[in-house]
């Protein structure tokens, strides 16, 4: 079975959960920018949670399947199309070899999610299916998706165990808004700020910029100003200048000394630039929902705080996959 693209969108890649274990070598984790709404999309038509889907950013594809297949689009809020009628999102949905899947405009957020039963079946790179465009690696040969690719699907629809319910409640689909609080953990270089820099980053309102893609997301805001000081050996002479350090995914940077970016899925692992704070793992998701002109401030907690929310997001992933009938 497969789909065969008959336009590729924007940016369509196959992503899973993520590539892990090389971060320490440059290769960064990837994976779905939004976790959450893939998982549930995977939930729906029958899979695990580690299946591979794919990824549409802003302009989707329109592909057209050679076999009869279920699938599922969740994510951003986007019309529809099969064979130019409209069809629901969230909700389970069935394609007949020769039926032809299209897209709309998006009409929030960043990027939705194709769930197909038995997952998108390509090689595995290093324990992942996730694409790496960038290191041309994982996914469809490395790269995004392309007029004529032919994308294969896994095991046949027999062979997986659909539950009785068709479509994710509306409490569990996540909200697509243009303001966003956004939690973080201060450090490692907070104390590299001044104290009206650090609160302009704490205080003031940031908006995501256009320059936004899967390494990362910069802001536009008040700037931040930076605590005088001879700039070590080894150092650049940029304020925000540093000896080199690892990345945390999710940290957040201040190049040029102003304007901050969000690293995320993509992202380099080490450079120069300080990082004064990372963005927790729970609203990793909710980063990855943010379109260009999304007002955002940031909101400093502790690392037990940051702890607490992954447990929280944990279960409600659990609820919202019991909530379709399925085991995550």
């Amino acid at each position: 079975m497969a789909f065969r693209i008959k336009t590729p969108g924007l940016a369509t890649t196959v992503q899973d959960q993520g590539r892990f274990g090389h971060y320490n070598v440059g290769i960064p984790q990837s994976g779905s920018m939004d976790q959450y709404s893939a998982e549930l999309g995977n939930a729906l038509v029958g899979n695990s949670v580690q299946d591979a889907v794919l990824e549409c950013t802003y302009v989707g594809p329109a592909l057209i399947t050679d076999h009869h297949v279920v699938i599922a689009i969740t994510g951003a809020p986007v019309d529809i199309k099969v064979n130019g009628m409209p069809r629901p999102q969230w909700t389970r949905l069935r394609l007949n070899a020769g039926d032809e899947l299209s897209f709309g405009v998006i009409q929030g957020g960043t990027r939705y999610y194709i769930a197909v039963s038995g997952g998108i079946d390509v090689p595995e790179v290093l324990g992942s299916r996730s694409t790496y465009s960038l290191g041309v690696i994982g996914g469809f040969k490395g790269r995004k998706l392309e007029t004529g690719d032919e994308v294969a699907i896994g095991d046949p629809i027999n062979n997986r165990t659909l539950s009785a319910v068709e479509a994710v409640p509306e409490n569990f689909r996540p909200v697509f808004t243009k303001e966003q609080v956004v939690r973080i953990v201060l450090g490692l270089y907070d104390h590299r700020l001044s104290v009206e820099g650090l609160d302009n980053l704490l205080h003031g309102e940031w908006t995501v910029t256009p320059v936004a893609d899967r390494m990362g997301l910069r802001y536009s805001g008040p700037g931040v100003t930076w605590k005088d000081r001879e700039q070590p050996f080894g150092a650049g002479s940029d304020p925000s200048n540093i000896v080199d350090a690892g990345y945390a995914v999710g940290s957040i940077q201040i190049p040029g000394g102003t304007q901050p970016i969000i690293l995320h899925r993509d992202a380099v692992s080490g450079g120069g630039y300080a990082m004064v704070a990372t963005v927790i793992s729970a609203d990793m998701d909710l980063v990855a929902r943010a379109a260009p002109g999304t007002a955002t401030t940031f909101r400093a907690v502790s690392q037990h705080e940051a702890l607490s929310a992954r447990e929280e997001l944990s279960d409600r992933k659990n609820e919202a996959w019991a909530a379709v009938g399925a085991t995550r």
